[in-house]
């Protein structure tokens, strides 16, 4: 299962996308449809595996948990 987490940046200028899975340490997301474009990466990159998306707002809280299954 794949594990991914959207945490706001600490100089407010968007969102990092973290996950051990990526090809990427993390990817930098900003401007207004940031959150939802780094869940639909993390969507679009897990679409093969089971996952969990996690979105933390800036208290380091989750707010959300969305866990995405493969089609079938």
């Amino acid at each position: 299962m794949y594990l991914h987490e959207v945490r706001p940046r600490k100089d407010h200028r968007g969102v990092d996308l973290i996950s051990d899975v990526l090809p990427y340490s993390l990817l930098w997301y900003a401007g207004p449809t940031a959150i939802s474009n780094a869940i639909s990466f993390a969507k679009f990159y897990s679409r093969s595996h089971d996952a969990v998306i996690r979105v933390y707002d800036e208290a380091k809280s989750s707010d959300r948990k969305l866990t995405c299954f493969p089609f079938l």
